[in-house]
């Protein structure tokens, strides 16, 4: 069988792509990827042309294995967990606890993704005023990251490198992007992430990427 193909957006912009792309790298899986760029007509609809030839949902990330097409984020690197068991905690209740954090940033944090969409590429000098709930969400954040990093004693959530971080890696960036004055706990965290070799992988191509979303171009400030 061919090499998995990941299809991905824009590395600068698509968070969603970045996250299985790392787990797959950690799990040490072999596949292809196919950038799709994002913006144009359909974007935001879910309708862009090329994106819909490759992924049923009409987004992206979607990865073919096969005759099969997986469309979603969570659902790709809960395959590639069954392929690399170690991209879970090896505990059971650990595990399940992994699996609860990895949805809750799936599910949730609806206000930081609004206001504070990724753009690896761009840095404030200042962050700017927050309103309530996306205060609560960060707060949340600091709260759930410093907790597992004192239980599990870091670099990373669960100790080890897991889907968990993986689901959170686009939020370090954000808080970079946007100038946040994080917990020393958080700061902590988002370096470890940083210092990972394979995000450096995806952060030199997003930097190195020529284009931009134009129209949105004014949500990435």
């Amino acid at each position: 069988m061919a090499a998995p193909v990941l299809h991905i957006g824009n590395k600068n912009y698509s968070s969603w792509s970045l996250r299985p792309w790392l787990a797959l790298k950690w799990g040490g899986i072999p596949f292809e990827e196919h950038i799709i760029p994002l913006g144009g007509e359909g974007y935001g609809m879910s309708q862009i042309k090329e994106v819909r030839a490759v992924s049923p949902s009409g987004r992206v990330p979607a990865l073919k294995v096969g005759d099969t097409t997986i469309y979603e984020s969570l659902a790709i690197c809960e395959w590639a967990a069954e392929q690399t068991p170690s991209l879970w905690p090896a505990d059971a209740l650990v595990r399940a606890e992994a699996r609860a954090v990895a949805s809750e940033m799936h599910a949730g944090f609806a206000a930081v993704r609004r206001d504070m969409s990724m753009n690896i590429r761009r840095r404030l000098e200042r962050a700017p005023e927050w309103p309530d709930d996306t205060r609560a969400d960060l707060d949340r954040l600091y709260a759930l990251w410093g907790g597992l990093m004192a239980r599990f004693g870091g670099p990373f959530l669960f100790g080890a490198r897991s889907i968990a971080d993986a689901m959170f890696a686009p939020v370090a960036t954000r808080l970079r992007t946007y100038a946040v004055d994080a917990p020393d706990a958080a700061q902590a965290y988002s370096a470890a992430i940083f210092a990972d070799a394979a995000f450096q992988e995806w952060e030199r191509a997003a930097e190195a990427e020529a284009w931009t979303i134009d129209q949105s171009e004014a949500l990435y400030r």
